[in-house]
């Protein structure tokens, strides 16, 4: 999320059975979202506006989205957009190739040559 957008309105809505988080700066976005198809479009007003992420962490802790469908949603929109901190990668030993061993020629070898 290389974004600097910021939104002022958030929540969420079932498409089809499949709940998403919806970010927008007004209100009328329930107009929208109603007229796609959405039903339990809710949406809410926060304080200032702030970033996507920022905005979910705060939805969690509001009293309209405490219920188990709403917080698993909100949860999973969290989870799926904050920044994983990798583990270094394991160091990769190098290991030089094994150069293929010839036999020397010998004396007899020079005998069964059919020239």
């Amino acid at each position: 999320m290389a974004t600097d957008k910021t939104f002022s309105v958030a929540g969420i809505s079932n498409l089809n059975g499949s709940y998403k988080v919806r970010f927008a700066n007004d209100m009328m976005r329930i107009k929208v979202l109603a007229k796609s198809g959405h039903t339990d479009i809710r949406l809410a007003d926060l304080e200032k506006a702030v970033s996507k992420l920022e905005a979910a962490k705060m939805l969690l802790s509001m009293d309209e989205f405490s219920d188990a469908t709403a917080q698993a949603t909100i949860t999973e929109y969290i989870e799926d957009n904050t920044v994983a901190t990798k583990a270094p990668a394991k160091a990769v030993k190098a290991t030089a190739p094994k150069a293929k061993t010839v036999k020397a020629p010998t004396a007899d070898m020079d005998e069964n040559i059919p020239f």
